[in-house]
């Protein structure tokens, strides 16, 4: 599923694993996620990384893949309250 609103909004946020800025829409490299041969995750499967972080977690330089899945749920959470922060200062103004 595309979802071009959302990637945006994502690519406008910090390196959610450093705080670097500018960051990248990294999708999960996960199956559960809907990752496969030659196919991306869903794009509601998708967290800010710098260029750095992102080919750090593409290469799985950040642990196994377990370890690197369980890295990318927490990753998803803390995107998913960023983004609501995000929303909620953009209705301030």
């Amino acid at each position: 599923m595309r979802d071009l609103k959302r990637l945006v909004a994502i690519r406008k946020l910090p390196c959610v694993r450093c705080g670097q800025s500018p960051s990248q829409a990294a999708h999960s490299n996960s199956s559960k996620h809907g990752k496969g041969r030659g196919i991306k995750a869903s794009d509601e499967f998708t967290v800010p990384l710098c260029y750095l972080c992102h080919s750090a977690f593409d290469a799985f330089k950040l642990g196994t893949r377990q370890e690197s899945e369980a890295l990318f749920e927490q990753w998803l959470e803390k995107t998913e309250r960023m983004l609501k922060i995000d929303t909620k200062s953009d209705s301030v103004f």
